[in-house]
């Protein structure tokens, strides 16, 4: 994708199912040309996973991806070793004392056998680059972040039972964050950066239109209008992109038409964007009537 101008790109990642727009499209370009990490920040529901995903069809290669959470550590999100495996081995081999194998045992349970891969020694060890989803860094405490640093400047890990491992190719990394804990300076320098904010009406509609099967142009634009009236009132979690699509697919699916011939539908559909019992009670029937009236 490096030669891609960013209209191609914009126009691939819309064949993958992502809707994108200029500024997001020049991050990946230049994603592409460095070969840097991509860190992406913003609301959840906004999109921000999806770009990874839709980057592992563009490139048609594997996504693997690293849930990030309070407490994970290196051998989680790197390598294990199979215990179940290298006990049997172990058992065998006291069965079997006459073996001419028996010497050497600890080096072979050891070894490649036992190994199991975690998300990022998989990720650099595949031949083909793949997509290294990192989601929700920010979740993660500050010593895996370090280690995480680490391994995304030297692209190598140290097994101390295997030695130094290092990448047979550099994977495509997306770095994901919600802003619950502020990232370390030293980890947004080795990254590139963008913002994924809500997307404005037209965009919206667009996305509805790509992933709904069956919603028309017109109520997509019904729909997005509605969603960002919705967003603009005194709400405790705003709904984002993944609540928009649930909602539409559930409009098409009750034969919604248009959003007018139909209001009490919107009302109770309802629970497809809020989320909240507080943000529940602020939608009452006047509210909703209020925001219809502003959809054309």
């Amino acid at each position: 994708m490096t030669a891609l101008s960013r209209d191609e790109i914009v126009a691939r990642l819309a064949g993958a199912g992502y809707i994108a727009d200029q500024e997001l499209a020049t991050a990946v370009s230049i994603m592409q040309l460095l070969k840097r990490p991509l860190l992406l920040e913003g609301e959840a529901g906004v999109g921000k996973t999806e770009v990874a995903k839709a980057l592992g069809l563009v490139h048609a290669t594997e996504l693997i991806r690293l849930q990030c959470y309070e407490g994970l550590d290196q051998s989680t999100a790197l390598y294990e070793w199979n215990y179940q495996r290298q006990l049997l081995a172990i058992q065998v081999h006291k069965a079997s004392p006459g073996d001419p194998e028996r010497v050497g045992i600890e080096e072979k349970i050891f070894s490649e056998r036992y190994l199991l891969e975690r998300p990022l020694l998989a990720a650099i060890r595949r031949k083909t680059p793949p997509v290294l989803l990192i989601d929700e860094v920010d979740r993660a405490d500050d010593e895996f972040e370090a280690f995480l640093l680490e391994l995304l400047s030297e692209w190598q890990v140290s097994i101390p039972e295997l030695g130094t491992i290092r990448a047979s190719t550099v994977p495509h990394v997306v770095l994901t964050s919600n802003g619950t804990r502020e990232l370390s300076d030293a980890l947004r320098r080795r990254c590139l950066y963008h913002y994924i904010d809500y997307p404005d009406v037209d965009r919206e509609a667009r996305i509805i239109l790509a992933r709904i099967p069956g919603a028309t142009a017109s109520l997509s634009l019904q729909i997005a209008r509605m969603v960002e009236n919705i967003r603009k009132e005194d709400l405790r979690k705003i709904p984002g992109v993944a609540e928009t699509l649930d909602w539409a697919a559930a409009l098409v699916g009750l034969d919604v038409t248009d959003l007018h011939d139909r209001p009490e539908i919107v009302l109770e559909t309802m629970m497809c964007l809020l989320k909240t019992r507080e943000d529940k009670m602020h939608f009452k029937p006047e509210v909703a009537e209020r925001l219809l009236g502003k959809v054309a």
